[in-house]
């Protein structure tokens, strides 16, 4: 199939964009793309194509945008039940914070997601799935979490790889039962970081050995945040994972410096994501390492705040910046990365330009997938959207509907007219 006739192809070829470089859209206007089994086999303009290839099938673009599919690297797909009861809390004054101590927050979800059969969670959380690839979102990375012991974490991830089975949304899990401590711990939280240790990671990594035969090892992800985890214990959990072979994320900086930024990068994670709190300090070592600085701005819009990540200070550090969604009950129920492109550019700042390139190409990168994923170059997944629009500004000037026309997954044509 020879997609031709764009207004601009987005390539965001040449990889992961660091600190001035981010948003290198690499546009070919008038440009065209080659799929052949899944992959892309050309690019170029659509003059020079179309007469190199005159057999191919063709997919008019209409002289509309066409660029990589969405990246959202940090999710909470799978859970049951709702928190709309807290909204209301929120806008009676109660900070996250307090909701959480009183027997709200993520313990609510996690009664509800332990009550919850297998079939219930798939069904509510397919539906989501489906929503976030209608708004142009290809791929996703997925978290437990909503267990806090290993037979609902378990469940939770097999919900995953079922809907990654099913797609069209392919989807990465990761491991997180270190998102809170559960109420059976209350009083003991070392124990619990312990069990996790001991026990949860080492059943985590037999249970997947078993069950997926053709993607590596999950990540395993902490909430390192005042409430939740320590610095100390989150270290803990974080070294026994990478000690089991386990690549690592980590929640860090959401409302209280508490250092897990750096401890990200001094271990290698392979992201680091909230960081609305982050020091310069911690900013600092981000940009010295690997690491990917994942923001959620979907988050503080949703708590009602106006403190984002310091999206700028980070780009000008040197830092691989990314968007996601953090699609979740408590405070961000919106998996749509169109919406949390335009909330970075009003509140963070970002040029439209930047925040597609944090919502492609370095989004890949914050789930280890940017030699796969994230751009359209030879020899990639042909994973692309085209856009009801001729200009990548729009993108995130414009808001509140969906801008996506038709979706290729994998090579796969779908119109979102049809999904509907």
């Amino acid at each position: 199939m020879l997609i031709h006739s764009t207004s601009q192809l987005l390539t965001l070829s040449g990889g992961p964009q660091r600190g001035s470089q981010l948003g290198q859209l690499g546009i070919i206007p008038n440009g065209a793309v080659l799929i052949q089994n899944g992959i892309f086999m050309d690019v170029g303009n659509s003059i020079d194509l179309l007469k190199k290839y005159p057999e191919e099938p063709l997919l008019n673009a209409g002289n509309n945008l066409v660029m990589p599919g969405l990246v959202d690297p940090h999710t909470h797909l799978v859970w049951a039940g709702d928190r709309a009861s807290e909204f209301e809390m929120r806008l009676e004054g109660k900070s996250y914070l307090d909701i959480m101590t009183s027997g709200g927050g993520i313990q609510s979800t996690v009664n509800a997601s332990r009550s919850a059969d297998v079939n219930s969670l798939l069904k509510q959380a397919e539906k989501r799935a489906e929503n976030m690839f209608f708004y142009g979102t290809t791929t996703a990375e997925a978290k437990s979490g909503y267990g806090l012991e290993i037979t609902t974490e378990i469940k939770q991830m097999e919900v995953a790889l079922t809907l990654n089975e099913k797609g069209p949304l392919e989807i990465y899990p990761t491991f997180l039962g270190a998102h809170a401590i559960p109420k059976e711990y209350e009083n003991k939280p070392d124990e619990y970081v312990i069990m996790v240790c001991e026990k949860m990671l080492p059943d985590i990594k037999d249970w997947w050995m078993k069950v997926s035969t053709n993607q590596s090892l999950p990540f395993v992800d902490v909430f390192c945040e005042k409430g939740a985890f320590d610095l100390s214990q989150a270290r803990l959990i974080l070294e026994t994972a990478k000690g089991l072979g386990f690549p690592l994320k980590v929640h860090a900086d959401e409302f209280v410096n508490m250092g897990g930024a750096a401890l990200a990068a001094q271990l290698g994670a392979i992201s680091a994501d909230h960081l609305v709190k982050s020091s310069n300090a911690d900013i600092k070592a981000l940009a010295k390492s690997k690491t990917t600085a994942v923001s959620l701005p979907c988050t503080p819009f949703g708590l009602g705040e106006n403190e984002y990540s310091p999206a700028k200070e980070m780009i000008a550090a040197g830092c691989l910046f990314a968007l996601a969604s953090d699609l979740n009950p408590g405070t961000a129920w919106c998996g749509n990365m169109q919406f949390t492109m335009a909330l970075a550019c009003r509140f963070m700042g970002l040029t439209p330009a930047q925040a597609i390139a944090a919502s492609t190409i370095n989004a890949s990168a914050a789930i280890g997938q940017q030699d796969k994923i994230g751009s359209i170059e030879i020899g990639k997944q042909a994973d692309a959207i085209i856009l009801s629009v001729s200009d990548y500004r729009q993108l995130s000037y414009r808001f509140g509907t969906n801008l996506v026309d038709t979706i290729i997954k994998k090579g796969k044509v779908y119109k979102t007219d049809q999904l509907c």
